[in-house]
């Protein structure tokens, strides 16, 4: 036996429930593993509410770190022991052990500690896949990219200053704005007190940005699209605040020929090479101090629903790791 926090019923914190579930051996090509970090990420958020549908009673987490303890039958490239961490389905990571697809773990190099790997590689292979694939940011473009102090945020800033562009974040707070400032942002708009529209097209000499990044969805999916230059790229990939509504695409011509997107990690991470490579480069700017993780609160797995509940309420920065 091991402990877990399933659901039984979508619902609001108060489903998670800290219980004993079984734990199989693993079957082939697969692995069990000993879990020492699990990320909190809003996509449990969306699994736990119904919004993204899983087959219940579930564990949630789609992120974690940990140690190879037993290996399956034709598990080739790990072995017990090794230090490995996942950014992908199945769900489950809520747990002290499970059992996941050996194709679906990286090794972590000495320089990743396992909190760093359970707060980072699901938001940094996404910043990764957002900056470097889905739109490939260039030195001298501007781009948006929406809560800017949250896990993605503040490293989508670090990597898009690092590859010679500037950076507009929004915020909610003067204590977000600064730590957003300490991690690469140039510009940082306080949502809720300034114009967005204005103040882009302010600090852009009224052309606009190259590309948005957008995870919040209903509330800044149009004032997104307005800050857009022609042919600007809007990619939306979250939905914080609530799901984005059927739109006319003739705005996208009347805004000036603009290209939207939703893209996925999962789409992004399907094929294992592309993963590893993702990961790699990942890695690399972490290790070479380029990009920093900032885990900013943790929690035992036992408390899973106070950190929904602090995730929710959009008063936490960085990555929020649970500890089994």
């Amino acid at each position: 036996m091991t402990k877990a926090v399933r659901i039984h019923r979508t619902g609001g914190p108060e489903v998670l429930c800290f219980e004993d579930v079984d734990v199989a051996k693993p079957g082939p090509g697969e692995v069990v593993l000993r879990q020492t970090a699990v990320g909190v990420n809003f996509i449990d958020v969306y699994h736990r509410t119904g919004l993204y549908p899983a087959p219940l009673p579930t564990a949630l987490g789609l992120e974690g770190a940990g140690t190879v303890e037993a290996v399956g039958e034709g598990v080739q490239d790990l072995r017990e022991g090794d230090r490995v961490a996942y950014a992908n389905p199945p769900i489950g990571a809520y747990a002290e052990r499970r059992v996941i697809p050996a194709h679906r773990l990286v090794k972590l190099p000495d320089t990743i500690s396992d909190s760093q790997a359970a707060g980072m590689i699901l938001k940094g292979m996404t910043a990764q896949y957002l900056l470097r694939r889905t739109y490939r940011v260039q030195p001298g473009d501007t781009i948006l990219i929406h809560a800017a102090a949250g896990g993605v945020g503040l490293l989508v800033c670090q990597w898009a200053k690092h590859l010679g562009a500037t950076v507009i974040g929004t915020v909610g707070s003067e204590g977000k704005a600064a730590l957003a400032k300490a991690h690469g942002c140039d510009h940082a708009i306080l949502y809720k007190e300034q114009d967005l529209v204005g103040r882009v097209r302010e600090l852009t000499a009224g052309k606009g940005v190259t590309v948005v990044y957008d995870s919040v969805g209903r509330d800044t999916f149009d004032k997104s699209l307005d800050c857009l230059r022609p042919l600007g790229m809007m990619v939306s990939f979250g939905q914080s605040s609530g799901k984005i509504e059927s739109f006319d695409t003739g705005l996208l011509a009347a805004k000036g020929s603009l290209f939207l997107t939703r893209p996925t990690l999962m789409t992004y991470t399907a094929n294992r090479d592309d993963m590893l490579a993702m990961a790699g480069e990942l890695f690399d700017v972490v290790g070479s101090g380029k990009v920093k993780v900032e885990v900013s609160k943790t929690y035992p797995l036992s408390q899973a629903d106070q950190a929904h509940r602090d995730l929710e309420s959009r008063v936490t920065t960085g990555s929020l790791v649970l500890l089994p």
